[in-house]
C-alpha cells in the first residue's frame, strides 16, 4: 500500500479533527478547474511552469500562483533545472485522487447512473 495506510480501517476510524480539517483543505484545493487542468497536466510527467501555463491557457504568473499553493499542500513537486523550474506529481496517492474524482463524475453523467437516480426518486404526492 505505501506510506503506512492500513485499509483494514475505514476512513472514519483514522480520522480525527485535525485530520479531517487537513482532507478538507486539501480536498478544497482540487475545487478550482485550473488546478485540476494543472494536476491533470502533471499525469502525463514533468513539466517546467512555463510549459504548464501554455498547456492549461493560463497566465504564467497566475499558474505559477497555483503551482505554489499544490507545492504547499504537498500536492506537487518542484526542482529547479537550471533556470527552469520542473514540477511533478508528488506521488501516486495525488494521480489516483484525481483519477477517482474524475471517474466518479463520469460515473454520475452516465445514463445507467441517471436511469437509477430516476428511479429512486421519491413520490412526493403519494405522501400524505
Amino acid at each position: 500500500m505505501g506510506h503506512g495506510m492500513n485499509r483494514s480501517t475505514t476512513a472514519r476510524e483514522r480520522l480525527d479533527a485535525v485530520g479531517a480539517a487537513t482532507v478538507a483543505t486539501t480536498l478544497q484545493a482540487l475545487a478550482t478547474p485550473s488546478r485540476l487542468l494543472i494536476l491533470a497536466q502533471l499525469q502525463e510527467g514533468p513539466h517546467a511552469a512555463t510549459d504548464l501555463a501554455d498547456a492549461v491557457g493560463m497566465e504564467r504568473s497566475a499558474c505559477s500562483h497555483q503551482l505554489r499553493l499544490l507545492r504547499n499542500l504537498g500536492l506537487v513537486s518542484a526542482e529547479r533545472h537550471g533556470r527552469s523550474i520542473v514540477y511533478s506529481l508528488y506521488d501516486d496517492h495525488v494521480a489516483d485522487l484525481l483519477d477517482q474524482a474524475v471517474g466518479h463524475v463520469e460515473h454520475l453523467r452516465s445514463p445507467a447512473a441517471r436511469t437509477a437516480d430516476a428511479l429512486e426518486e421519491p413520490d412526493l404526492d403519494a405522501v400524505h
